[in-house]
């Protein structure tokens, strides 16, 4: 027979109703929680629609922990238990994802017609994963995001770059854009180890873009952190709101990933930031309709050009 007490607490209403409440309780106390309830908490935050939408043993499997760690989880935050808790992230996924349910069982139908073809169904697995992300990311991303992050770098007299490990890619990517648009780049090179004494020359009127994902890479974050304390403005792409680079971020981009994954994909970075370079293209030529980067050959057809009409 229940306690009076864990009655009272089955009947109570919901400390929060609304999901941004629950994320930001969760982010705000994030630091005081245990290892186990920080697992949980990169996992919901990151994979809200998984939360909506699947069992609390199937969360739980994903999360390689025992479904009364989320029972005790969410108790902990004020609800009675998971399934309350899972009640809010429903209510999120039914108001601003209409069709994400069909959406994803239209994806794992595909992933199930895909698992015995070997390399290739490998390949189809990724590309559907992708495919999920990248339409997470267009909910996520706002245009008030992308109109400040190319404000921020419109401004700045020198954009600096940082990302390490599998986000330099992205960051090499982004150096390419951004100097093709004729902005002074600094691409803070991680070899010999001096990326962090270079940072120290970042001022507030330069911009700092750092682009990790979890496991975050430390230089990244130390150089993120030196943004953060010489009010130099950040531009964050990371992986959550509990990210490291978050909490000085002047514009946060988040790309929630499957963090047991190995084969995490670099995609929707990708696309990211090709749309945040053309946000600021368009910041530098609004009169422009469609703006668009000049290649690097474009570039060197224009200039030659140039130098035969200057020698008529």
């Amino acid at each position: 027979m229940a306690s009076r007490k864990e009655t009272d607490r089955k009947d109570a209403p919901p400390p929060h109703k609304n999901y941004e409440q629950v994320v930001n309780e969760i982010t705000a106390r994030y630091p005081q929680l245990s290892d186990r309830f920080q697992q949980v908490a990169r996992f919901i935050t990151q994979n809200p629609n998984a939360v909506a939408l699947e069992s609390i043993n199937a969360i739980a499997a994903r999360c390689a922990l025992h479904p009364s760690t989320l029972v005790r989880f969410a108790q902990h935050f004020g609800y009675s238990g998971f399934k309350q808790m899972q009640a809010v992230f429903q209510t999120r996924l039914a108001t601003t994802a209409p069709g994400y349910n069909e959406r994803i069982v239209a994806l794992e139908n595909d992933l199930q017609k895909n698992q015995q073809l070997g390399n290739l169904g490998f390949l189809q697995d990724l590309v559907v994963r992708d495919i999920a992300t990248l339409q997470g990311m267009l909910e996520s991303v706002t245009a008030a995001d992308l109109d400040h992050s190319a404000q921020l770098m419109g401004r700045a007299d020198t954009i600096f770059i940082a990302g390490q490990l599998r986000s330099e890619p992205v960051a090499i990517l982004l150096r390419y854009l951004l100097t093709m648009l004729n902005r002074k780049v600094v691409l803070l090179d991680m070899s010999g180890g001096l990326a962090p004494h270079m940072a120290m020359n970042m001022t507030p009127r330069d911009a700092l873009i750092a682009v990790s994902f979890r496991h975050y890479a430390q230089e990244v974050v130390q150089i993120a952190d030196i943004a953060g304390q010489k009010k130099v403005p950040l531009i964050a792409i990371t992986d959550s709101v509990l990210s490291p680079l978050a909490k000085d971020a002047r514009v946060l981009f988040t790309i929630p990933e499957e963090e047991y994954s190995f084969s995490r994909s670099l995609a929707a970075p990708v696309c990211l930031v090709q749309c945040i370079a053309l946000a600021l293209a368009a910041e530098l030529h609004p009169e422009e309709e469609q703006p668009r980067i000049a290649t690097l050959t474009e570039r060197t057809q224009i200039r030659e050009e140039g130098k035969k009409s200057s020698h008529k």
